[in-house]
């Protein structure tokens, strides 16, 4: 049961906006960028994160068109793992989270009565998962590299094809609690600011881009935190 503390994560004053629902810096007004700067200095000045990372590797027995079998007789369902990882071997079951500090930071700040402060520093905790999951994807991809194959991109309960109640299967294959992470009654993580993901490793995985899995969404149209396919990019 591998357990990674201390993840280094690098953030930068561009990555920010996106989370923030405006798109680029240059959307923001100078001041509203002035804070953006101050809160990231804070982050590491208050140690506002600990990112950790809790990872096992599990084989496959068994793929039906709305079933995925492990070796140990756990089963998940839905079609999305049997469509999109038809070649894994296994499957890396991953939770990971930058911990509850920045999360009761900005409840300060609300009770503080400084709600822009709050949201800007959520944004920027939501940023900080996206980059440890970038961290989990380079992880695991090693790992599949070790066994002579490939990582797909990540996949997780809650996404079309794979329901939300998944999340419970995926809780018992982890030990998301030795990094203090558990499930509510609804099966949202806590601290909020987690991430749970299912990883193929096999031949041929599949992978894709940020603004690929947007365009897959049905959230497509009305999210504000999307990634924008390049028209030039298109085909």
């Amino acid at each position: 049961m591998p357990i990674l503390h201390n993840v280094p994560l690098t953030l930068s004053i561009e990555q920010l906006p996106r989370r923030q629902g405006v798109g680029e810096l240059l959307n923001l007004r100078p001041e509203m960028i002035t804070l953006l700067h101050e809160l990231l200095n804070s982050v590491d000045e208050l140690h506002l994160l600990e990112p950790v990372i809790a990872y096992e590797l599990h084989s496959i027995t068994e793929m039906q068109h709305d079933r995925l079998c492990l070796k140990d007789g756990t089963a998940f369902h839905g079609q999305l793992l049997p469509s999109f990882l038809k070649t894994a071997r296994e499957l890396a079951i991953v939770v990971c989270t930058i911990g509850p500090r920045l999360e009761e930071k900005v409840t300060d700040y609300f009770k503080r009565d400084e709600p822009l402060q709050g949201l800007l520093l959520d944004g920027i905790g939501s940023t900080a998962v996206d980059s440890l999951v970038q961290e989990v994807c380079q992880l695991i991809r090693h790992e599949a590299s070790s066994r002579g194959y490939e990582a797909s991109n990540s996949l997780s309960p809650g996404m079309p094809g794979l329901p939300l109640s998944e999340q419970w299967q995926l809780f018992q294959l982890v030990p998301a609690e030795q990094i203090g992470v558990h499930l509510t009654s609804s099966g949202m993580m806590s601290p909020r600011k987690s991430a749970s993901m299912i990883i193929g490793i096999g031949p041929d995985m599949p992978t894709w881009t940020e603004a690929q899995a947007c365009d897959r969404c049905s959230l497509k149209e009305t999210c504000h935190y999307r990634v924008y396919t390049h028209p030039e990019a298109t085909t």
